[in-house]
């Protein structure tokens, strides 16, 4: 059953998006973008609003259904849309990534995103995807234009400016200034059981979600149903959808839900805690919310005891469908390095990479370059395993902690910078 859907990106400044909810395979919906202006934290800004909603919609679909997004741009910027963690069988082209799987729509041009919805069920989300511009439908506020932010970090060699706020269904909570209008209230009724569908909006950060007084039970993680584990903190990936049952069997009054992030590596993160309320029906407002105990910001045991309880539900109805044979194993490490760039601050760039090589943005798509067989947009030589082996995770401050960037041929810097690295 094919479903049209429509919708408009029409100027993009930035956009702190929701944390709850965003699509659900139930059914779909419209969803044209408009311009609107937002204020948090005592600065206002513009930002692009789907419906004129902040944050925007949810698409409900089921599972079998084939939807057709017709996205018109007229932003300044170029733009993509990434249906985030939908599977897209035999069909890349509809994923998103601008300049990977299709070129960015250029402002006053439309882009019709043809998907088919199978062998998921559960909560996805979906977001704009063009380099930083992708903070515009994150759950995370900065004050200033991250693009100009971020593009002033590079010159100098310095890492991307800290939000200044995380947000909750696209508010920060009591806990900031000028934000007590800005706070996210659910109302619920005693005795009643509630899905709650929580998505990990945060551009990097992985979060730490708790309800105050309440336990939650895991049902599903990226529309993959997982064996119930119940649990008061929940840890979710950037990116990472988690469904979870709670039930409603305190005391009735307010409390807070609550995220902050995790980072137990040397990397400087926003650890303010955004907050909404969880108000039992008939509860006054003056009645102060109850905050929950979260984890250390760097609690590495705790994260990986969570990580430990996901599970597959794998049931006669829901398999676990997992290949018994390996025709060909992959060793890849993700880290951080520091390459040479003289006109930088330090003389120094901080840069991601993959086995100690750093991905270089194309100025064609890497799916377009591949079906035409163009040359010199990629390469196909990219290594099962790190060329020289290295302590991972524990690489000495005075190594060598360049890299080799992915369409460079070999240098004598390049190649020492393969033999070096550090791991996250």
């Amino acid at each position: 059953m094919a479903r049209r859907v429509s919708c408009s990106i029409v100027s993009v400044l930035i956009l702190a998006f929701f944390f709850v909810g965003c699509l659900s395979f139930l059914t779909a919906e419209e969803v044209p973008l408009r311009f609107k202006n937002a204020s948090r934290l005592c600065n206002a800004k513009p930002i692009v609003t789907i419906n004129g909603m902040f944050p925007g919609p949810t698409i409900y679909v089921r599972e079998g259904d084939q939807l057709q997004i017709n996205v018109t741009n007229y932003a300044q910027y170029n733009m993509s849309i990434h249906w985030h963690g939908l599977k897209q069988f035999r069909n890349g082209w509809a994923d998103g990534p601008a300049y990977i799987t299709q070129c960015p729509i250029q402002t006053g041009h439309n882009y019709v995103y043809d998907i088919n919805v199978k062998g998921q069920r559960g909560t996805l989300w979906w977001h704009a995807h063009i380099l930083w511009l992708r903070a515009t439908v994150y759950g995370e506020w900065w004050n200033k234009d991250i693009e100009t932010s971020v593009n002033q970090a590079n010159k100098l060699g310095l890492p991307p400016p800290m939000s200044d706020a995380h947000t909750i269904n696209g508010k920060p909570g009591p806990l900031f200034p000028c934000s007590e209008k800005h706070t996210y209230a659910q109302e619920v009724l005693p005795g009643k059981t509630y899905l709650l569908r929580i998505v990990n909006a945060a551009l990097n950060d992985d979060l730490f979600f708790a309800i105050a007084g309440h336990n939650m039970t895991v049902v599903e993680i990226d529309a993959v149903y997982t064996k119930p584990f119940t649990t008061q903190v929940l840890q979710i990936a950037p990116g990472q959808t988690t469904n979870v049952l709670v039930q409603m069997d305190r005391t009735p009054g307010r409390y807070f839900m609550a995220a902050r992030p995790f980072m137990d590596a040397p990397v400087p993160v926003d650890n303010k805690t955004a907050t909404e309320i969880l108000q039992y029906k008939g509860i006054p407002d003056i009645i102060i919310p109850i905050l929950p105990q979260l984890p250390a910001p760097n609690d590495t045991s705790f994260a990986l005891n969570y990580n430990q309880k996901l599970r597959s539900l794998n049931t006669r109805q829901f398999p676990a469908n997992v290949p018994t044979k390996i025709d060909r194993n992959l060793f890849v490490t993700i880290g951080l390095g520091v390459n040479s760039c003289p006109s930088c601050q330090n003389g120094t760039q901080f840069t991601a990479s993959l086995n100690n090589i750093t991905f270089v943005m194309p100025r064609i798509g890497l799916l377009q370059a591949h079906y035409f067989n163009t040359k010199g947009v990629f390469e196909t030589d990219f290594p099962d395993k790190p060329i020289k082996a290295f302590d991972y995770t524990n690489a000495p401050l005075t190594a060598n902690l360049a890299t080799q960037n992915g369409n460079d041929n070999d240098t004598e810097q390049n190649a020492n910078a393969r033999m070096q690295g550090i791991a996250k």
